[in-house]
């Protein structure tokens, strides 16, 4: 009943479903990713500004790799007030033309989220929705200047997003020369604030140099100050193998799909085809554990849902081989080494590669490497033989030095397919391993629930075909068992290294303080000898019996002592 202390054109009107149904419409990918930048990395101007830059160097170095070219990257920011000009310039091969736009302007458009192989980017989207939140907060499209090696001119044009539509808009295109034979340049202007320490865009580049030690970076800041990272490997890493998807990683629906779309004539040749690590004998194996309700020459598009209920049982329960691992390239443990020892000064290094595991069928490594010293001061090391040697590390701009200090926690160096990890450490799995491992089993002070105390980086990375990241801005990794174990089993093993260069740098520094000691009363000794030997023989005898007397006398006055307290 209508509350009658309301007037009438205050009262609910009733809608019919008819009107409710035509306000329903379609929402564009783009324009949910632009009411919901968060979810993209964009939801503060200072890490805006670090998100965009990590987009556009992340897709440079891959296009550089994908061509077999060792890449050469630029970095340029400008600054007027709080918009900044975000440039990134590489040598690759160039995009072809009709690509720019669909590549730059339009979300979820890329190669590499329906490949199984390692790669730093999965969804097709970074570079952009960098683009859209500079459209976003500027108004300003991106610029992209391109050449293709063999090309005369090269092709500059301006890209923007519809979007509602989730397409590009590219106008203001023109050809016009270019110094340098290929590559790419990409600009994007947009709102950000400038930051320092070790979540600003120079300790990115720093961790993207150490993770990368075959890229070289040259970075000028708003300021106009140039540092340069330059490679310590002068080989490309080894290119990943395409695989297909393991039985054990695919979920029922997927596992429908695959039969609906399969080219293979029966469910034999389906399981062996699209599956890896299925030969024949396992092949098998499944159709037989799965009953009467299928056989070796079903049909795969034919198979019905309870059927491929059934298979999908028999796929969890049959056991299958590990994939295989040349989809995975690991960094090396001595590539991890030489980027450690290039970018951070510490007294001690060590890393190690952990074998090849899976998850849901998707394989993954897990690297760990430890540098160990004091940071940002000259130090004192113990070297073999007793030696002290002052070591001075190179200059590094305040507060992005990337070892803790002597009463801080660790800095922890996150990675995930050679891509440096900079926010949400909390939630991440590499956080958790660190936090769970025993440090003071190492000869370190760890309080409970934290990382250790001490001079010191640890380094992880973790390689993939498929990065468990926990949202699609890929800040965090998802802590799965599988992979917390191995992350743990790594750090634990340069702990055991760790530990062992402290206890014999402990024993160095007792032997050299001996040392010192000895040194500094030795010419007192000396002197008393030169002069007891200068004494008769007859002089000698009295002195011994004098302190013969003294020590007797001190003996029994202990031992009375001892009576009268007893």
């Amino acid at each position: 009943m209508p509350d009658q202390t309301t007037p009438p054109e205050a009262q609910p009107q009733k809608v019919s479903a008819l009107e409710l149904a035509g306000r329903q419409r379609d929402i564009s990918i783009s324009e949910f990713f632009l009411k919901n930048r968060h979810l993209l990395g964009f939801d503060t101007p200072e890490k805006a500004l670090v998100t965009a830059v990590k987009e556009a160097v992340d897709n440079a170095v891959d296009a550089c790799e994908d061509a077999g070219i060792l890449p050469e990257i630029k970095v340029e920011l400008r600054r007027r007030g709080r918009i900044f000009t975000v440039a990134v310039e590489d040598n690759g091969p160039g995009i072809l033309e009709e690509q720019i736009g669909r590549i730059f302007g339009k979300l979820l458009y890329g190669s590499k989220f329906h490949k199984l192989a390692q790669s730093r980017g999965q969804q097709g989207m970074g570079i952009a929705a960098a683009g859209m939140y500079g459209q976003l907060t500027t108004g300003k499209p991106l610029h992209i200047l391109s050449r293709v090696e063999g090309e005369p001119l090269a092709t500059d044009l301006y890209v923007a997003i519809d979007t509602q539509k989730n397409r590009p808009d590219v106008h203001r295109k023109k050809h016009l020369e270019w110094g340098h034979p290929q590559g790419t340049r990409v600009e994007i202007v947009l709102e950000g604030s400038l930051q320092g320490g070790r979540h600003s865009v120079g300790a990115y580049l720093r961790q993207t140099a150490i993770a990368n030690p075959h890229i070289t970076i040259h970075y000028q800041d708003p300021d106009g100050h140039t540092r340069d990272f330059f490679r310590s490997i002068h080989s490309l890493p080894p290119r990943p193998r395409e695989i297909k998807p393991h039985p054990h990683g695919i979920e029922l629906g997927r596992l429908i799909q695959m039969l609906n779309n399969t080219d293979s004539r029966t469910l034999m040749q389906f399981l062996v085809n699209d599956f890896s690590s299925v030969g024949r004998k396992t092949a098998a194996r499944i159709i037989k554990a799965a009953g009467q309700r299928v056989s070796e020459r079903s049909y795969p598009t034919h198979i019905a849902h309870t059927q491929a209920i059934a298979l999908h049982r028999a796929i969890e329960k049959t056991p299958v081989l590990s994939p295989r691992t040349d989809c995975v390239v690991p960094i090396g443990e001595p590539q991890l080494l030489k980027g450690l020892q290039s970018e951070v000064a510490a007294d001690f290094y060590t890393a190690t590669t952990r074998p090849a595991g899976s998850y849901r069928g998707n394989p993954f490594q897990i690297e760990v490497a430890i540098a160990y010293g004091q940071a940002g001061e000259a130090r004192v090391d113990v070297a073999e033989g007793g030696r002290m040697n002052e070591v001075r590390p190179e200059p590094v701009p305040a507060g992005e030095d990337l070892l803790g200090l002597k009463d801080e926690p660790a800095h922890l160096l996150r990675f995930a397919n050679r891509v440096p990890l900079l926010y949400q450490q909390s939630g991440c799995a590499i956080t958790r391993a660190a936090i769970q491992t025993n440090w003071r089993a190492y000869g370190l002070h760890q309080p409970k629930g934290a990382l250790p105390i001490g001079p010191m980086a640890i380094l992880v990375h973790l390689a993939s075909v498929w990065v468990p990241y926990t949202s699609e801005a890929k800040e965090a990794i998802e802590p799965t068992p599988e992979i917390v174990k191995e992350i743990v089993l790594g750090l634990q093993h340069c702990g055991r290294e760790l530990a062992q260069y402290l206890r014999r740098k402990a024993r160095l520094r007792r032997e050299y303080e001996r040392r010192v000691y000895i040194e500094t009363y030795l010419p007192h000794i000396g002197g008393a000898l030169q002069d007891i030997l200068a004494l008769s023989d007859e002089e000698r005898d009295n002195a011994m019996q004098r302190l013969d007397s003294a020590l007797h006398e001190s003996r029994q006055k202990q031992g009375g002592g001892h009576d009268g307290n007893a």
